[in-house]
């Protein structure tokens, strides 16, 4: 088998995607974070696939040509829950595997709260549950949360994508270099956001965000895996620690040793070990 690329109609909004596996067979739907595509799976991708999973990694709402509506607020919480749930319904599934990492580490655990009756499992990459990350940001656990989400404050201005993007895009690859992505796995993400429009979709994610996303969010009671890294430069330890209190389903929280925020990139074979084991059920909870 080999990943092919393939487009999902959902409404008006047409997705790329990388899919592999076969069709017929349990739907794994990973979700990739800022600033990345669909590519930053690759190896996740033909992980589950040779398992016997139907892997499906979608460019996301703004990372994908035919589904980058112009105004921010078409990038509110609720418009990227439905899209995943539209992503579902047009693949036939009634109830699938969410992965997510980063944003759309933040997106899985909402769809996990406001949809628990479609996910067979939710795993999530580096973001802690909203909740959890909202305690830590504003002090309440401790530690330095808020300092390590100040770039957010820059994110959300409305030329933040041109000073990204000038001498070259140097401020942009700064952004990989400087957070552990490794050598070289950059290239793609530079390229498929390298223009102001591309680069301003995928912000107005942050512009888009409100402090009122959480309200309304279920508890989680859908068997979870949670994978946090020790070097993360965005996501700071409280946070990690205090998301088992925000799930009450059965739960396992996998802490990597010496990677950053890139996990999918920089520990594949790790990573792909453990969402492997949580999927088919092997992972005991704590």
């Amino acid at each position: 088998m080999a990943i092919d690329m393939t487009d999902i109609a959902v409404g008006a909004l047409t997705f790329d995607a990388l899919a592999d596996g076969p069709e017929d067979a349990e739907l794994v739907l990973l979700l990739h974070g800022f600033p990345q595509t669909s590519v930053s799976w690759r190896d996740q991708i033909t992980a589950l696939a040779a398992a016997g999973y139907r892997a499906v990694a979608p460019d996301q709402r703004g990372y994908s040509p035919r589904a980058r509506p112009a105004d921010v607020a078409a990038y509110a919480l609720p418009e990227l829950v439905g899209d995943v749930v539209g992503l579902a319904d047009a693949l036939g599934a009634e109830r699938f595997h969410l992965v997510g990492h980063d944003w759309g580490g933040a997106v899985a655990w909402h769809v996990a709260g406001r949809h628990p009756e479609r996910l067979r499992t939710l795993a999530v990459v580096s973001t802690p549950h909203p909740e959890a990350l909202r305690r830590a940001y504003r002090g309440e656990l401790g530690g330095d949360q808020a300092e390590r989400s100040g770039y957010m404050a820059f994110f959300r201005e409305p030329d933040s994508q041109d000073r990204l993007l000038e001498n070259d895009a140097a401020l942009f690859r700064l952004l990989f270099a400087g957070s552990g992505m490794p050598e070289g796995r950059e290239r793609p993400y530079v390229e498929a956001l390298g223009t102001p429009d591309a680069l301003g979709a995928a912000l107005n994610w942050y512009r888009a965000a409100s402090v009122a996303d959480a309200e309304g969010l279920g508890p989680i009671t859908t068997p979870t895996l949670y994978v946090w890294s020790t070097e993360d430069v965005a996501l700071g330890t409280e946070a990690a620690e205090a998301t088992a209190g925000c799930v009450e389903g059965p739960f396992d929280f996998a802490v990597i040793e010496g990677v950053s925020h890139w996990i999918a990139e920089q520990a594949p074979d790790r990573l792909n070990r453990l969402l492997l084991d949580h999927i088919s059920g092997r992972i005991e909870p704590d």
